[in-house]
């Protein structure tokens, strides 16, 4: 891990985040790129007249000003940082970032969202967690002593989630942390037997070419089933896959691992499928 972007929007979220990737930066010596999106309309940032164009400028100065304050934190003394502002939306965006600075995580800062405002909008973080290709480690809460040494990763255990499991077990390792592998199983058309859900998870790890204990842990729903296992087994974060769907098909589908990430009270690191 040598290059760490974090997502800065001024709130006290992204700021945890800021710190949790202080952290993380400290202890494996990696570059955090603070990444701010100024918002500036289409009129401002195409325009050929000279007074809005000095308006664009003023902008983007100001926001640099507030940025260096912002960034002005005890913990990144030691810390190599590069502040980068750009005038784009970050979840559309970041990706481009991200390839060219070569990073290897996201970090960050969510509250989460409930009811008709998480299904008509959601939260930056659950943009975020859709559109990376790079893996998303979501924070929620002050990290005082960030330590990731339990890290669930929940699996269907399809092929298609051999990618994400990859590098799942890369991201534990690196944290020379323990990969807790499990399998949810709920009941209705999804349910498996046991024997079942044995042969599926067995013919994933011959393909992954390891070998690992998986639970097989039963709940109401998979979201649940993690969120209660994680806590029942003390996990210090949930490593998850996720399908990035877009337009109607996230609307009615949806995303098991975006909804983790915007309710668990641990970090969530995401993987895109």
């Amino acid at each position: 891990m040598k290059k760490i972007i974090v997502p800065i929007d001024f709130s006290e979220q992204s700021e945890f985040a800021l710190e949790a990737a202080a952290q993380l930066a400290d202890k494996h010596g990696a570059e955090i790129f603070a990444l701010h999106m100024l918002e500036l309309t289409d009129t401002l940032t195409n325009t050929d007249d000279a007074m809005q164009q000095q308006q664009t400028i003023l902008y983007l100065k100001a926001a640099e000003k507030r940025f260096q304050g912002f960034l002005d934190k005890s913990y990144l003394k030691n810390i190599k940082l590069t502040p980068i502002v750009k005038h784009f939306k970050v979840f559309d965006e970041i990706n481009d970032v991200a390839q060219k600075h070569q990073a290897d995580l996201v970090v960050m800062g969510s509250h989460g969202t409930d009811g008709l405002n998480e299904i008509f909008f959601g939260s930056n973080a659950e943009k975020v967690v859709r559109n990376s290709e790079i893996p998303v480690l979501v924070i929620k809460n002050r990290p005082q002593h960030l330590k990731i040494e339990n890290l669930v990763f929940a699996c269907d255990f399809e092929e298609e989630s051999l990618s994400a499991f990859r590098r799942a077990k890369d991201f534990a390792d690196l944290l020379s942390a323990t990969l807790d592998m499990v399998y949810i199983n709920t009941p209705g058309n999804n349910f498996l037997s046991t024997k079942d859900s044995y042969e599926r998870i067995n013919k994933f790890l011959a393909k992954a070419n390891v070998g690992h204990e998986v639970e097989i842990y039963s709940d109401y729903s998979v979201e649940k089933g993690i969120l209660n296992y994680s806590a029942a087994n003390n996990a210090d974060a949930i490593a998850i896959s996720t399908h990035g769907r877009k337009g109607l098909s996230h609307f009615f589908m949806g995303s098991i691992g975006e909804d983790v990430a915007n309710h668990s009270k641990i970090p969530v690191v995401t993987f895109k499928i």
